[in-house]
């Protein structure tokens, strides 16, 4: 087992990894930024060495830095968190390099999944469903709208290196290509240093649903049952929730099935989660694997009674897992509190905390980092709490939700709460009746 675990990230999942770290007896090492000095993952860290300036690319962003600051405190292995460096094939190459172990797959395993060609021609050949496109990136508009032809509009061009909802474009018929093509490419190349783009056939009405996989060293995986995410706007989650209201026990194992098929073709080691497309049918396609441990694990750990960051830590010192898969008991929703307005387009809304009080009492689990006086600062994700419910039904976890944010209490920015507390008396949302077009349709007034 490690004896120190250096966490290369920031806010509420650094803390999260700090505390299990804490209960494993693992000693621990946070990294910050100069924004970050006065972070709670700082000060309940075991060391903490600053790593750069607040830019992300100078400081959470600079592999050279958080090596360096692994190699002065010796610790034995980084985990990477979300964001940042989690799905980096080169951050997890120089941890090798510098026997560090890396928290997570290997750099053959993140570059297998982090492009969306490959990753889909190996789905289909596990025998993963997948969605109707292109069999690899387009040469050009002619071929495109060749494709587009066959599958029938309307269509979906994204980009391969893409990430939340960056480089992507709906194209519902054949005037509208070229242009979708052209911006779709622009936007990927300046985004990620690449605008290779494929195509897809879009899928109407659907509901984003994942699945929570882990597999060890020695070749065997297991699923953890689902999350639903359709609450989405830009592609951006806001709230996830599991068991999911539109999956039955059939579609459930199929899924889980599918899960474990796509963690097995590259003989995934570590936490993961598998991306699917489920469209009113219930027919359901790989959209994409991530290979890191996700903003909302804490809904599936709720469910199935499992601290995934445990399981992820000792899946990397070499512990096997038992193998079998696990199915939710009960309902767990999480909600997203961003430092944003939601009446003002979700405009970010740094800046400093002047109060605060979080919601508690039975059943509901917040993780965040921030405190009365604390500065939200303006260089990173919004992202400033989690609130996670767990009942025994849906309707119950909607009630309790509702009562818990209605007790958290922020004061000195704006904040997503009253967007989710009138989503929670929404009827459409309450019947379990939404797509991911949900948000579009809903309506926040002051």
């Amino acid at each position: 087992m490690f004896k120190k675990i250096l966490i290369a990230n920031r806010g509420e999942i650094a803390l999260r990894v700090i505390r299990t770290c804490k209960e494993m007896g693992i000693k621990t090492v946070a990294v910050y930024s100069t924004a970050d000095k006065e972070s709670l993952h700082v000060t309940f860290a075991d060391e903490a060495i600053c790593i750069g300036p607040p830019q992300s690319a100078k400081s959470y962003l600079n592999i050279v830095n958080i090596l360096s600051a692994a190699e002065i405190t010796n610790a034995d292995g980084i985990h990477p968190g979300y964001g940042f460096l989690a799905e980096n094939a080169e951050f997890a190459e120089s941890c090798a390099e510098h026997n560090i172990k890396f928290i997570g797959p290997s750099a053959k395993m993140i570059r297998a999944m982090g492009d969306k060609i490959t990753a889909k021609d190996t789905m289909k050949k596990a025998g993963v469903p997948v969605i109707p496109g292109s069999d690899g990136l387009l040469k050009d508009v002619k071929e495109g709208k060749k494709i587009a032809k066959k599958i029938k509009y309307p269509i979906i061009l994204k980009a391969t290196a893409g990430g939340g909802g960056r480089g992507m474009r709906i194209v519902w018929s054949e005037d509208e290509f070229e242009k979708n093509w052209d911006s779709a490419r622009q936007e990927a190349g300046a985004a990620f240093g690449n605008d290779g783009i494929y195509i897809e056939k879009f899928i109407e009405e659907p509901r984003h649903i994942e699945i929570q996989i882990a597999g060890d060293q020695y070749g065997k995986a297991c699923h953890l049952s689902e999350r639903d995410c359709s609450i989405q706007r830009r592609h951006q989650k806001l709230l996830e929730e599991a068991p999911s209201p539109f999956l039955d026990e059939d579609l459930r194992e199929r899924m889980g099935e599918a899960a474990i098929l796509a963690a097995q073709s590259i003989n995934y080691e570590s936490v993961g989660t598998v991306e699917f497309l489920v469209d009113k049918n219930k027919d359901f396609y790989f959209m994409e694997m991530n290979t890191r441990i996700q903003v909302e694990h804490p809904v599936t750990e709720e469910v199935v009674d499992y601290d995934l960051i445990k399981e992820q830590i000792k899946i990397a010192a070499g512990v096997p897992i038992s193998g079998k898969s696990y199915y939710p008991k009960g309902h767990a929703i999480e909600c997203r509190i961003n430092a944003e307005d939601p009446y003002n387009d979700f405009r970010p809304c740094p800046g400093k905390i002047e109060e605060l009080h979080t919601s508690k009492g039975h059943g509901v689990r917040v993780d965040t980092h921030i405190y009365a006086g604390y500065t939200v600062p303006p260089y990173y994700d919004s992202l400033i709490a989690k609130i996670i419910v767990k009942s025994a039904t849906r309707d119950e976890a909607i009630a309790k939700m509702r009562r818990a944010l209605d007790e958290f209490i922020i004061k000195g920015v704006k904040t997503t709460i009253p967007f989710h507390r009138k989503l929670m008396d929404d009827e459409r949302f309450i019947e379990g009746n939404f797509t991911t077009d949900f948000i579009n349709e809903f309506k926040i007034e002051d």
